[in-house]
């Protein structure tokens, strides 16, 4: 049997990733829904559909600083108006007087009625006058104060926003799933709401497992390796919307790895360990919660999925509280990639969000890739609009293992397990990463 036959033979070995997700994400359950405060409330998700309460505007005002006046008036068919001849280059030759009988702000709370031939001098948010549809600009005014000069006549309407106009009373304002954005707020807040019903934001903790780690601020050597891992999944957690605590190194030690989880399970949704997850003979952390106890399973499963980077991941709960826990790989791009396919769209779920998965879209491939058969893989790629519509995809180099590529990327070219060979020209899916940059 030839190299190429033994690697597809043991490719279809492997669990197909997305027989994998299915079967960890169906054991997972949104988080209890908490009731906040309005201020508190951003970045989560709803649990509920919230609507409107009460109307938006609440009132009819005006929407611009000017003059309220009855449109009749100022278009020449009342018989209140006085016409007096225009300024010099004032087009149509003449102009409209109004009596301004009063000034209205935006905390004005007494209600009045305009006559003909009247106006109120009025701020922008100011409730209108009775009997008034229309806010003419000063600008479009001599901005007299006992009597206004009106130079052009705007259409009826022009300057009003009506009561409920934008939002009217039991309006659906959003649906459960929603994420709580600050638009979001000021629209709840705008339509009377002081509280809203969220999932809460997911505690993750972030554990880095092995002998070998060191913490930050010293380069490898050799028999040591700097820690990258906990502080990059920390990273990612945050930025899915998790609350994420970083616990540091553990060693590969079976008695204190056991201590550490048990005492996380008191402040965690959601553990994620990184290294120790394969069959060599220094990955404790298969080896530790894997093991049968008492004929029993151990609390974690670990799989080999048809993934590329990084096929071992391992799932399970520990603790009497059944905390669940992803366990990724060591190597830092089979890592991230892992956070990406397996524990973002975990955190997703537990925080109530829809859908779990980052948007994808179809893109020209600009260069030639080949691929390891059998297994899905994920490759940092620059993605980008063209002209005209449409998406162009380039690879970056040194595939899907290089730090400088996944810093770089702004998506994940994803070729399926049965692709070799992906052509230059040809149509492929990409992951869209949340780069803000």
């Amino acid at each position: 049997m030839t190299a190429t036959a033994d690697a597809e033979a043991a490719a279809n070995e492997l669990t197909p990733l997305a027989d994998y997700l299915g079967s960890v994400l169906r054991r997972l359950r949104a988080l209890p829904p908490l009731d906040l405060d309005l201020t508190q409330a951003h970045g989560n998700v709803l649990a509920e559909d919230v609507v409107a309460p009460h109307a938006f505007p609440a009132f009819d005002q005006a929407a611009v600083d000017g003059y309220a006046a009855r449109w009749e008036d100022i278009s020449g068919g009342g018989r209140g108006p006085s016409y007096v001849p225009a300024p010099s280059g004032t087009p149509g030759g003449r102009t409209i007087r109004l009596n301004v009988v009063g000034d209205l702000g935006a905390a004005s709370w007494r209600p009045v009625r305009l006559t003909p031939g009247s106006c109120f001098s009025v701020a922008a948010g100011a409730p209108l006058p009775v009997a008034a549809d229309v806010v003419v600009p000063v600008e479009w005014t001599d901005q007299g104060m006992a009597a206004v000069e009106i130079f052009r006549a705007p259409k009826r309407g022009y300057g009003v926003r009506r009561a409920g106009e934008e939002l009217a009373v039991g309006t659906l304002l959003a649906r459960a799933g929603t994420y709580v954005s600050p638009a979001l707020v000021a629209v709840f807040a705008a339509t009377g709401i002081g509280h809203v019903v969220v999932r809460p934001s997911p505690r993750v903790v972030i554990v880095a497992t092995g002998d070998e780690l060191v913490d930050v601020g010293r380069g490898s050597q050799p028999g040591q390796v700097v820690d990258a891992n906990s502080h990059a999944l920390t990273a990612a957690a945050a930025e899915v919307g998790a609350l994420a605590y970083r616990v540091g190194i553990c060693d590969d030690d079976p008695e204190g790895l056991r201590g550490l989880l048990e005492d996380q399970t008191l402040r965690a949704d959601l553990i994620i360990t990184t290294g120790g997850t394969g069959t060599g003979p220094g990955d404790m952390v298969r080896r530790i919660l894997s093991r049968r106890e008492g004929g029993r399973a151990g609390p974690v499963t670990f799989t080999d999925v048809a993934l590329y980077p990084g096929t071992a991941l391992g799932f399970g709960t520990v603790g009497a509280e059944e905390v669940p826990v992803v366990c990724l790989p060591g190597d830092p791009g089979a890592a991230l990639i892992g956070f990406e396919v397996l524990a973002r769209p975990a955190i997703q779920l537990l925080a109530g969000a829809e859908p779990v998965f980052r948007p994808s879209v179809r893109a020209h491939l600009l260069e030639t890739v080949s691929s390891p058969g059998g297994l899905r893989e994920f490759r940092p790629a620059h993605v980008a609009e063209r002209r005209g519509g449409g998406y162009t995809v380039q690879p970056l180099s040194g595939g899907p293992f290089t730090l400088s590529g996944l810093a770089e990327a702004n998506g994940l070219l994803v070729l399926g397990e049965r692709v070799t060979t992906a052509a230059a020209g040809s149509t492929v899916d990409v992951l869209l990463l949340d780069r803000r940059r």
